[in-house]
């Protein structure tokens, strides 16, 4: 990796680490990038990509699908990073966040595939609900970040969308939980899923 996209990483503090994704504001680019650095990042980044997916070769199975999953997952988001710190919008800093979200995502699929029946499905409801709570997040932010006459009213109407949408994602994955109980057992648990989530 270059010096140019360390700093890049370092200066937004958004750099790809595994499973976690970066929180980022308005305030994450103090500077704005120029068009030719904007330019070498994305190389780099596609530089750095090409290593990485090399360096999955000699991986099989599903471990490899891992190593490729977070390889392009760390390019797209440093690309997109880099397009936020160039552009320095509300939009483009919602993309990055996206991005972030969407390799997350790619990474914990994968990782899905090492388990077998109901813990495979818990584990892919929660990684599409992370997904969900990522992107609406990254709207909310975005949302409050306009500055226009209507930002309040949006600000109100995002926050409410993403908790709506943060809730039915959490209540697919406690719906998905119970498919590993029987009888009752069962019963009571989906019982117990909709009153706390108000589906009822």
């Amino acid at each position: 990796m270059s010096k140019l996209m360390i700093a890049l990483f370092t200066a937004t503090g958004l750099g790809f680490a595994g499973a976690a994704t970066a929180q980022m504001s308005p305030t994450n680019y103090p500077t704005p990038m120029s068009k030719a650095n904007y330019t070498q990042a994305t190389k780099d980044a596609d530089a750095q990509y090409k290593l990485d997916k090399e360096a999955c070769a000699s991986l099989s199975g599903n471990a490899k699908d891992i190593c490729v999953a977070e390889a392009k997952g760390k390019d797209n988001a440093a690309k997109a990073d880099a397009e936020a710190a160039y552009k320095r919008t509300p939009k483009a800093r919602e993309n990055a966040r996206i991005a972030h979200a969407q390799a997350n995502y790619g990474v914990a699929i994968e990782k899905c595939d090492d388990l077998a029946g109901n813990r495979k499905d818990v584990c892919v409801k929660e990684a599409k609900a992370e997904l969900v709570k990522g992107k609406a997040n990254a709207k909310v932010d975005r949302v409050a970040a306009d500055t226009s006459h209507e930002a309040a009213t949006k600000q109100a109407e995002a926050r409410k969308d993403a908790t709506a949408d943060k809730r039915d994602a959490d209540y697919k994955v406690a719906i998905e939980k119970c498919d590993a109980l029987a009888g009752a057992a069962k019963d009571s648990c989906v019982a117990s899923a909709k009153a706390q989530y108000g589906k009822n």
